[in-house]
């Protein structure tokens, strides 16, 4: 049934009253309501999510551990010391996962000489590691999920001491090869980049270099997730963690032009960039039991005056959000490794990290990622028509080309909820009147397919 102003009205003056009289809100997610967007799992995710494998993270977060520093200045001649093992040892794996895809895997080495810059003293040569599945029906859609596999110590410029690097980011870089292992067997309807990049730590390089290299191109990348600092579920007191995972989106996106920032001021949407989009997708379809995890989103583009390798897709204009454990230890990353004269250990090493919580971040990172490329692409050219004043309010967008569309769903919100509360069923339909102000709540568009599976929500822009 289309909602009206009259039962809209009625139910928040029913809910501001009893909270008036002492009430109390319920929240949404877990532990409270349900999501209104919420996709329960398939029994095919849940049958990928039972074949990700604890030891296997393990095994190559200490494999990767083992080349003794991944830095990006170290050597890159050596078969077994330095970011050049390292490198070649992701590929071999990947080529291995791709053997076993059917030829729909293929796995390259993304080089390019990165002149002397910041954290950069000679010329040096930066390497992505990449393993490209393609999509069977939709190809041209693009998802990416990265881990950076160099590493450091204290000093930035050290590129020689050991720097083991396992929770920053060998664990980031597990779960993208655990990915890559399960997936390559499937057949995605889009594809999926998994991603293993180099120079983060001396300043987003590889990454910089990935996402240029996607807008040259053209490609159509979707969403861009980065797992790093994945590796632990124990803060620096001591306390664990276990089932909750950090997501970072931005609000304002990075990207966004003066006649972009002049819409949002004046029709709001600071909290609907596509980040913010993506973050509640991945809040609906894996804080669940499928991965017993509870996502944690964070309004922020990443840690407190801090970056990651999402940050150079946010600033071509990609969705893109970050993955990082619920509270760091600080001890046991960028440091020497040591005994301090009280005996406590520093240095980023394997013995630190939670193995099960790695697996469970993947089950997150492979619930969302799974089900963007199987469900419909977020609906294009979403508006909502402004040409006359009027209480109702008018949406128009453009029809994907998928071939199992099946239709469209109207969602809002009031202005102050943090995640979609309302669904409307729209059909299979390009246009679509809500009988709602949108002076008073926020409206999305979404897209569904004939297996049931919904889309990112896409914000409309005003259109006169």
């Amino acid at each position: 049934m289309r909602p009206t102003r009259r039962t809209v009205l009625t139910a928040t003056a029913a809910s501001a009253a009893a909270l008036g009289a002492g009430g109390t809100a319920q929240a949404a997610g877990q532990g409270g309501r349900p999501l209104a967007t919420a996709q329960p799992p398939t029994r095919e995710l849940r049958a990928l999510l039972r074949e990700l494998d604890a030891a296997r993270i393990e095994a190559t977060v200490r494999k990767l551990v083992s080349f003794g520093t991944r830095h990006t200045l170290s050597v890159q001649d050596d078969p077994n010391r330095g970011i050049g093992a390292a490198r070649d040892w992701l590929l071999a794996e990947l080529r291995s996962y791709a053997a076993a895809s059917g030829g729909r895997m293929t796995a390259e080495l993304q080089s390019y000489v990165q002149e002397p810059a910041s954290r950069i003293p000679t010329a040096t040569k930066i390497t992505n590691v990449l393993a490209t599945l393609r999509g069977s029906v939709t190809p041209e859609r693009v998802y990416v999920v990265s881990g950076h596999y160099d590493s450091r110590v204290t000093d930035v410029m050290n590129a020689t001491s050991d720097a083991p690097g396992a929770d920053d980011d060998a664990s980031g870089v597990a779960v993208v090869l655990e990915l890559a292992r399960v997936m390559a067997r499937r057949r995605p309807a889009s594809t999926i980049v998994f991603a293993a990049v180099a120079g983060e730590e001396q300043g987003l390089y590889g990454s910089t270099y990935l996402a240029q290299q996607s807008k040259a191109a053209g490609t159509d990348v979707q969403a861009m997730f980065t797992n790093d600092i994945v590796g632990s579920s124990t803060a620096d007191d001591g306390t664990k963690d276990p089932y909750t995972i950090r997501l970072f989106a931005e609000g304002v996106p990075s990207s966004e032009t003066p006649e972009q920032a002049a819409t949002r001021k004046a029709v709001g949407g600071e909290n609907d960039s596509p980040s913010r989009q993506l973050a509640r997708f991945v809040r609906d379809v894996a804080d669940n039991d499928a991965t017993g995890m509870h996502v944690r989103v964070i309004y922020r583009r990443d840690r407190y005056l801090r970056g990651g390798d999402h940050i150079p897709f946010l600033e071509r204009g990609y969705p893109a959000a970050r993955f990082t454990e619920p509270a760091e230890d600080f001890a046991h990353q960028h440091q020497d490794v040591r005994v301090d004269d009280s005996g406590k250990q520093y240095g980023d090493l394997p013995e630190f990290c939670d193995f099960d919580f790695v697996e469970r971040v993947a089950r997150v990172n492979a619930a969302a990622l799974w089900t963007l490329a199987q469900a419909p692409g977020t609906p294009r050219g979403a508006k909502i028509l402004t040409s006359a004043l009027t209480n109702s309010t008018q949406l128009v967008w453009t029809r994907g080309t998928e071939p199992d569309l099946a239709g469209y769903e109207i969602v809002w919100r009031e202005t102050t909820a943090p995640e979609w509360t309302h669904v409307v069923p729209a059909g299979d339909v390009t246009t679509y009147e809500v009988d709602l102000s949108k002076d008073n709540v926020f409206f999305g568009v979404r897209a569904v397919n004939t297996k049931g599976l919904r889309s990112p929500v896409a914000f409309p822009a005003p259109q006169s």
